[in-house]
């Protein structure tokens, strides 16, 4: 992939990542260190509880989100990072076993109006798992290098 700054986008590019498998081993090595809550680190109380078995924290989610969208590479030459994202939406829950991917439009890019050498571009980012449910959504803002004059 060539490197690609500001200019090199448009509204309404889509991108898709690869796929990433959450295993069960994993939903509860994250939430033990993150997010320790018995739904997400005890199979036994999580059967019994309102979801009907183990699942993802949703800073999981959000964490294999990120990586999934990094693994891309789409942004590698120009990212200068990201003041935050919007909301976000968990519309049903990760569970071990689940493949997740990630679908990205662009939905606006504009030149910063302060700094000259960079743009805005605002993403929608929705991850799916194997059967193409949505499980996140979100809108993310990400800082990107404009192309160095020649």
């Amino acid at each position: 992939m060539t490197d690609r700054f500001f200019e090199d986008f448009k509204v309404g590019d889509r991108f898709m990542s690869g796929g990433m498998t959450i295993t069960e081993a994993a939903i509860i090595d994250f939430a033990r260190q993150w997010d320790p809550q018995p739904f997400h680190t005890d199979p036994d109380f999580a059967s019994k509880w309102t979801f009907g078995g183990l699942i993802a924290s949703g800073l999981h989610t959000m964490a294999a989100t990120l990586r999934l969208w990094l693994d891309l590479g789409i942004f590698r030459a120009c990212s200068l990072g990201s003041p935050g994202i919007g909301e976000v939406q968990f519309p049903r829950p990760v569970r071990p076993g689940d493949t997740l991917r990630v679908v990205s439009d662009i939905v606006q890019l504009r030149p910063s109006a302060s700094r000259p050498d960079r743009g805005i571009a605002r993403l929608r980012q929705v991850t799916i798992n194997q059967r193409g449910e949505q499980v996140m959504e979100q809108e993310t803002t990400v800082f990107l290098k404009r192309r160095p004059a020649a």
